[in-house]
């Protein structure tokens, strides 16, 4: 039987003696969550402004911009915070300087964002592992049961292995669930962002 669930944004799916969630059709047949897997975002997906040129890649690549691009990033930077910074930057920027600034963010926000997809994409195959586990722990505790005459140690110590791995398995589907939304706060991060910006530039 097989354990392995889509985690919804919302909630974990509700279980009954690890029953498999609803089926979904993504890319990555290993891809836990419920959101499709995207590795990277698109500039024009978050960015109304001008198309970045070799000009400003390299202004988004200068130390002043790069630091506060570092402070935008992050999420614990309110973006309230983040949009007086903005401001203040913008005071006297120009249009060019205006969109290297948001380049070099949403470069960073994407790097982070994919970074934390294949971090999910390597913990979702440790639970397959768990997965199969438990599935073998079960055949072999139904053939110990089926013996004659049975082995009553060892059907102690497979229930209790049993046990434990079903709850291993469990916990870290409920973490999965916080770690499978922070790619879409990252990518509403990077379009929250994107239209602070945008409010600078020359009309």
């Amino acid at each position: 039987m097989r354990h392995f669930l889509l985690v919804p944004v919302l909630g974990l799916a509700v279980l009954s003696g690890l029953a498999p969630a609803r089926a979904a059709t993504f890319d990555d047949p290993e891809w836990p969550c419920i959101q499709r897997k995207i590795p990277h975002l698109s500039l024009g997906q978050v960015w109304s402004g001008p198309l970045p040129d070799d000009n400003i890649e390299g202004l988004a690549r200068e130390p002043e911009i790069q630091r506060l691009a570092a402070r935008l990033e992050l999420r614990r930077t309110p973006i309230d915070e983040a949009e007086a910074l903005i401001a203040e930057f913008a005071t006297g920027a120009d249009e060019v300087r205006l969109t290297a600034l948001y380049l070099a963010t949403f470069q960073r926000i994407d790097r982070a964002r994919s970074s934390i997809i294949n971090g999910i994409g390597r913990y979702a195959l440790k639970q397959r592992a768990l997965d199969d586990q438990i599935d073998a722990r079960r055949v072999e505790l139904t053939q110990l049961l089926a013996a004659d005459p049975p082995d009553h140690d060892r059907i102690d110590a497979v229930e209790q292995q049993l046990d434990w791995d079903t709850r291993i398995f469990l916990d870290r589907q409920q973490s999965l669930i916080y770690v499978c939304e922070t790619p879409v706060i990252l990518e509403q991060r990077a379009f929250a962002l994107g239209r602070i910006v945008a409010a600078h530039l020359p009309q």
